[in-house]
């Protein structure tokens, strides 16, 4: 009997597959896409999550892949020394990358973190890492691959704006990864009220031609 109820606990323990989270960072502003699925084991069990949030009162936007309940024990702990250090990102980052490491029920949380607050985008994992991409691309999950290299061609060959970017570059990865959906949660931070006023003033040059 003891057998096969482990056999049945390994079956009903099955991983969660969650996700493509994405940021991209151009001209002052990081946009982060991540799609809405979650997948345990062979079964889509939600399409609609919500994996990426604004902390900070708006200034820093935060995305996970992994366990829900470790991610929003994380993005906690991260809005604490958010506030702890000024709203220094790369302060908090590394802060909670030390104790995230060495705290021995935090180890235990199994999620990795995209976060950004408009000038660059870092990756946070529980073993202490704290990466900055070179080109202003990252991604984390299932699908990170896919995404990381349509964002990565649409940046050097195009001058679409960082959420065009990162949507675009979502899609293709929909396309290519099960655990991927194309429903998609965007959100921005930065410079995004001067490219408002430009595309407003390409408006109006268009208007008046």
């Amino acid at each position: 009997m003891r057998r096969s109820h482990q056999s049945a606990s390994r079956r009903f323990a099955e991983p969660i597959h969650a996700t493509t989270i994405l940021g991209v960072q151009r001209d002052g502003v990081v946009a982060m896409a991540g799609d809405g699925e979650v997948t345990v084991g062979e079964v889509v069990m939600k399409h609609g999550a919500r994996k990426i949030r604004p902390l900070a009162d708006g200034t820093v936007i935060a995305g996970f892949a992994g366990a829900v309940a470790d991610a929003l024990t994380l993005f906690s702990k991260f809005e604490a020394q958010l506030r702890a250090g000024d709203g220094n990102l790369r302060r908090a980052a590394v802060e909670l990358a030390k104790e995230w490491r060495t705290d021995r029920y935090l180890r235990r949380l199994e999620a990795q973190l995209i976060v950004g607050d408009g000038e660059s985008i870092l990756v946070l994992s529980g073993e202490g890492d704290v990466i900055e991409p070179d080109d202003g691309v990252a991604a984390i999950g299932s699908g990170a691959p896919y995404a990381t290299a349509a964002a990565k061609a649409l940046l050097a060959h195009t001058d679409l704006p960082a959420r065009e970017i990162a949507l675009r570059a979502m899609e293709i990865a929909a396309d290519l990864c099960i655990f991927t959906n194309n429903r998609f949660t965007i959100e921005e931070v930065g410079n995004t009220v001067a490219d408002e006023d430009a595309e407003a003033d390409d408006a109006d040059e268009q208007e008046t031609e």
